[in-house]
């Protein structure tokens, strides 16, 4: 794969209340992979990536002064929101989509992966979270209006695990008369294997953690992100003064980063 970034980082300046993921940020197939035997269509579709998660993702870091970690290759290579012994981290299909390149892989093929994607991924948020000593995580992702042929109703689902501090708040914050369907652990939850991120990177941590998925015809164009964003990082940053202690007489000066 020679020296193509899997994962990226943006706003890292020193020590920050919350890190911001985006795990599912890209759709690029390194061509040291090929196209695991996909047409460009399935390439580019809600299969292989999060449709403008990333945008949402950037506007909420800047909004929060926090820093940004994102995948920089398609999930379909190796989902880095599921553990190695996950089946769906390198899944051989995707709602109705055949993925032939993941097809019977052996253990070997499937440690590389591991080795190629998703150690780095974890890497670079160990060394982000050790530079900016966050007391939050915050993961964005964005999820399809319909699946499997079902119209989904919920517009902005909050998600957690067993700490639900953070997505307690944000809910809280949204109230009853929020703008958008908003709703606790939908279109997904725990029992779906969606909250590796949070458990790995925010509770193993013991800083507070909560997943934000929103459905992506919201997102389809700029005045539709923007929009939401709008609307959805005040929301965040008055959840996260509500949930964290006093951040000054918490954090310690940020340690370099080499």
């Amino acid at each position: 794969m020679g020296e193509f970034e899997v994962v990226g980082t943006e706003g890292l300046q020193g020590a920050s209340r919350a890190l911001v993921l985006c795990e599912h940020a890209s759709h690029v197939f390194p061509p040291y992979f090929g196209t695991l035997g996909l047409s460009e269509e399935d390439r580019l579709s809600h299969v292989a990536w999060d449709p403008g998660a990333l945008d949402l993702a950037r506007a909420l870091a800047v909004h929060l002064a926090a820093p940004l970690v994102a995948g920089r290759v398609s999930r379909l290579l190796y989902d880095c929101n599921r553990p190695p012994e996950a089946a769906s981290a390198i899944p051989e299909r995707s709602e109705n989509t055949d993925i032939p390149g993941n097809r019977g892989l052996g253990p070997e093929a499937r440690a590389e992966r591991v080795d190629r994607i998703y150690r780095p991924f974890c890497a670079e948020v160990e060394r982000v979270s050790a530079a900016a000593r966050p007391l939050a995580l915050i993961t964005m992702h964005s999820f399809t209006p319909v699946y499997f042929g079902q119209r989904r109703d919920v517009e902005i689902g909050i998600l957690h695990d067993d700490d639900s501090r953070l997505a307690d708040a944000v809910l809280a914050e949204a109230g009853p008369d929020a703008p958008y369907d908003i709703r606790r652990n939908a279109p997904y939850g725990p029992a779906d294997g969606v909250t590796h991120s949070l458990k790995k990177h925010g509770m193993e941590r013991g800083i507070a953690s909560v997943m934000i998925e929103v459905r992506n015809d919201l997102l389809a164009t700029p005045e539709g992100i923007e929009r939401v964003s709008a609307w959805l990082n005040p929301l965040v940053a008055r959840a996260l003064d509500a949930t964290l202690p006093s951040l000054p007489a918490q954090m310690a000066p940020a340690r370099e980063v080499r």
